[in-house]
């Protein structure tokens, strides 16, 4: 099995441990959710608050290692392989950290979404600048437009082009640390933005070449 195969079935385990572990210390109806000024706004028994992320993460997990097996083009995942799983890690990472926030809120121990979320989805968006700046085409990872599908080289520029965007992205979302309300603006808009913008960027490379 591969390193990092083990390394997303360990916080998967782990994030399992820790609902479980919280069952006793969390209220039956547990806070899930937060509006834009970090108010509370969503809840859930603790059945469903508890479990239904580390459920997610395995049913992700378990996607993530199909994909290169069903893709037409899995060959070409291959040759991206590395960026490929540690993407899977990452993003695992990333749902781990969600789970234990909303834990510890709900045990007395509130860490301001705000605060976190920023810098989370700024790694995560930084490193899949670096997975679309190595990405190959296929079906299921990348900017997949019908014009980036059947060009290798409408791909090739479109993913070098977006994932120098994504970087972008990404250290905008960092900012929000310090935009207080206004960080899901810093976090979602360009994100928006740059997937718009190279949607449209496919198309006119492809009406070029053709």
């Amino acid at each position: 099995m591969r390193k990092t195969y083990i390394a997303a079935l360990l916080l998967i385990i782990a994030s399992f441990c820790l609902s479980i572990y919280g069952y006793n210390h969390v209220p039956s109806k547990m806070v899930v959710h937060w509006n834009e000024k970090g108010e509370e706004n969503g809840y859930m028994a603790k059945e469903w608050g508890l479990f239904l992320l580390p459920v997610i993460m395995l049913l992700l997990f378990l996607l993530f290692i199909v994909i290169p097996r069903i893709d037409p083009l899995g060959e070409n995942i291959e040759k991206f392989r590395i960026y490929y799983d540690g993407f899977v890690v990452i993003f695992l990472l990333y749902m781990f950290i969600i789970n234990l926030q909303i834990i510890l809120w709900n045990v007395g121990i509130r860490i301001e979404f705000n605060l976190t979320l920023p810098l989370l989805f700024g790694i995560l968006f930084f490193y899949i600048g670096i997975l679309l700046g190595k990405a190959e085409r296929n079906w299921f990872v990348g900017i997949r437009t019908p014009w980036t599908l059947s060009s290798d080289n409408v791909w090739k520029k479109t993913h070098a082009i977006g994932g120098k965007l994504f970087k972008v992205a990404g250290i905008i979302a960092v900012t929000g640390i310090f935009a207080g309300e206004y960080a899901i603006i810093l976090i979602v808009a360009p994100v928006i933005l740059f997937s718009i913008f190279l949607v449209v960027y496919s198309y006119f490379e492809w009406r070029r070449e053709a």
